[in-house]
C-alpha cells in the first residue's frame, strides 16, 4: 500500500477501507499529516467558510451514577465536591452567554436522577422562550426513548453522547459491568431517529486501545454520520482505576480529526478542551487539523473546578467564555474566524 496514494484516496472519495484507514493511522508521516491537514481545511471551508462555532457550555452537576474507570466524577470518587445548578442558575449562566454573543447553550453533566424529565424540559422550553434564535443541545448520558422524546419535544435541538469507543469488548474494559456497549448504541440510533443533530465521539489514546480499533472508529463515522463528533486525547484523572495510565497523543488526535473532516465534510467538529489541557496551542492544533467548533465555559466559576473529569483540566482563562476576546485572537491566529452564530449542521 502507498501512503501518498491511500491520502489522496481520502480526499478524493470520502471513503477508505478499515484496513487503508488502519495503513495510515499507523504510517502516517508529518508531510502525509501535514497534506491531510490541509485538505482538511480546504474541505471544512468549503462547507462553512473560516468560521469557528462557540458553543456555551455549561456544566449543570457533576454528580453521575455509573462508575466508568477513566472519569473523575465517577460515582466511587470520595474525595470530589458535588454540585448540581438549579433551573435559575442554569439560566443565569444562559442570560450572561446571551449577552456575550453566545447563540448555542450547551447544558452538560453527569447522570444524575435529578434531572428529571419533568426538570429538564421546563429549563428547556425556558430557555427556548427567553432565546428562540439559540440552539440547546445536551449532553446527559443515557436516557430511554420515551425521555429523548419528551426532550425532543421540549425544544432540545442537539444531543452529544460520546460512544468512547465502538468495539464492544473495549468498552467492557472502560465501563462497569452494568453498562452495556449495546444500549449506547441504541440510544445514539434513538437520537438520529428522532431527528436530533446527534454527536457521537471517544477518547484518543484510551487504555487498550489499538490503531485495529481506531480504524473502525473511522469506518463507524462514515456509516453512522453524526452531525457532531467529538474526540479528544485520553488524560488519565489521579482518582481513578487508571491513574498512572499514558496520556493520550496529541498528534494522533490532530491526524483522526482531519481524517474525520475528510469522510463527513460537514460534520460539526469540536477542537475540544482535552486537546487544550495537553497543548498549550491544543485548540490551535485542532482547527488547524478540521475541527469547527470551540465550547467556552459558561459555568458558575465557583463550579469550574469541580467538574473535573480528568486531571489539570483547564477551566479559566481563555477557557472562560467571559474571555472572548483571548479567545478570539486565538482563533484568527488560525485564519479563521470565531463564530457565535447557532452554527447548524449544514
Amino acid at each position: 500500500m502507498d501512503l501518498k496514494e491511500t491520502a489522496e484516496k481520502l480526499v478524493r472519495n470520502h471513503s477508505l477501507s478499515e484496513e487503508e484507514y488502519l495503513f495510515l493511522i499507523e504510517n502516517a508521516d508529518e508531510q502525509t499529516r501535514n497534506y491531510l491537514a490541509e485538505e482538511a481545511c480546504a474541505v471544512r471551508d468549503r462547507v462553512y467558510g473560516k468560521r469557528v462555532f462557540a458553543r456555551g457550555l455549561i456544566e449543570i452537576g457533576n454528580i453521575c451514577k455509573n462508575d466508568c474507570l477513566y472519569c473523575g466524577i465517577r460515582r466511587s470518587n470520595k474525595t470530589v465536591e458535588r454540585y448540581r445548578l438549579k433551573k435559575d442558575e442554569i439560566l443565569a449562566c444562559a442570560a450572561e452567554g446571551y449577552r456575550l454573543g453566545f447563540r448555542t447553550f450547551v447544558l452538560q453533566g453527569g447522570e444524575d436522577a435529578y434531572y428529571s424529565d419533568a426538570v429538564l424540559t421546563e429549563i428547556i422550553r425556558e430557555l427556548k422562550k427567553n432565546y428562540p434564535d439559540c440552539a440547546v443541545t445536551l449532553s446527559l448520558g443515557e436516557r430511554s426513548d420515551e425521555s429523548y422524546e419528551a426532550l425532543r419535544e421540549a425544544g432540545a435541538d442537539r444531543y452529544l453522547l460520546r460512544h468512547e469507543t465502538i468495539d464492544a469488548i473495549h468498552y467492557g474494559k472502560l465501563h462497569p459491568a452494568e453498562m452495556s456497549h449495546e444500549n449506547r448504541l441504541r440510544c445514539l440510533k434513538t437520537l438520529k431517529r428522532l431527528g436530533f443533530q446527534t454527536g457521537c465521539g471517544f477518547m484518543v489514546g484510551s487504555p487498550y486501545q489499538t490503531a485495529e480499533m481506531l480504524a473502525r472508529e473511522m469506518k463507524f463515522i462514515e456509516e453512522f454520520r453524526p452531525e457532531m463528533c467529538g474526540i479528544g486525547p485520553f488524560i488519565p484523572h489521579h482518582e481513578t482505576p487508571f491513574r498512572d495510565e499514558k496520556a493520550g497523543s496529541v498528534s494522533l488526535t490532530c491526524l483522526l480529526l482531519s481524517m474525520i473532516r475528510l469522510i463527513h465534510p460537514h460534520v460539526l467538529l469540536p477542537a475540544t478542551t482535552a486537546l487544550g489541557t495537553m497543548h498549550p496551542g491544543g485548540r490551535e492544533l485542532g482547527i488547524r487539523s478540521g475541527a469547527n467548533v470551540v465550547m467556552p465555559n459558561l459555568s458558575p466559576v465557583s463550579v469550574r473546578k469541580q467538574y473535573e473529569l480528568y486531571d489539570h483540566k483547564i477551566c479559566t482563562g481563555e477557557e472562560s467564555a467571559q474571555c472572548v476576546t483571548c479567545l478570539s485572537e486565538r482563533i484568527r491566529s488560525t485564519g479563521c474566524e470565531l463564530a457565535f452564530s447557532r452554527g447548524d449542521f449544514s
